[in-house]
């Protein structure tokens, strides 16, 4: 029987034998100086435990026909500022969008005030550029005009 467990433990093992699969592309190094595989190895060896667990031992969870998924709008939105990010962060630049990545989750996702919409999503991408770009050091793209 096909349970929530079960069908999210397979999920979980798939990932993580692509992942596997994929980190033989990289060195894996040595146990005094490990390469730049190591990590992934590991981490996707416990998914694909943690995984196998779950599908051997969810037999008791819900039945996944049974359950409803009343909440696909919100992911499908989700989703959808998710590929707009990784297509705009380039070309607009990080501030430029994660400002408005964080303003179309605050104000049409989740039907927030314009004034907390755009309080907190200019305060989360410039507080989180400071503190990566300034701070840590991390270069961000800055996009066409600077920003």
């Amino acid at each position: 029987m096909l349970t929530t467990d079960r069908a999210g433990g397979a999920a979980l093992g798939v990932i993580g034998l692509v992942v596997l699969v994929e980190s033989r592309k990289l060195p894996l190094g040595t146990l005094h100086n490990p390469g730049p595989a190591a990590m992934p190895v590991v981490l996707a060896s416990l998914l694909l435990v943690c995984g196998v667990a779950l599908v051997a031992a969810g037999g008791g969870a819900a039945r996944l026909a049974a359950i409803g998924w009343p909440e696909w709008p919100h992911a499908v939105a989700i989703f959808a500022v998710c590929a707009f990010a990784a297509l705009a962060l380039e070309r607009l630049g990080y501030r430029v969008t994660m400002s408005l990545a964080l303003a179309f989750l605050l104000g049409v996702v989740e039907r927030k005030s314009v004034a907390f919409t755009l309080v907190v999503a200019l305060a989360l991408a410039l507080g989180t550029f400071f503190v990566f770009d300034t701070l840590l050091r991390v270069q961000l793209p800055r996009g066409p005009f600077g920003l």
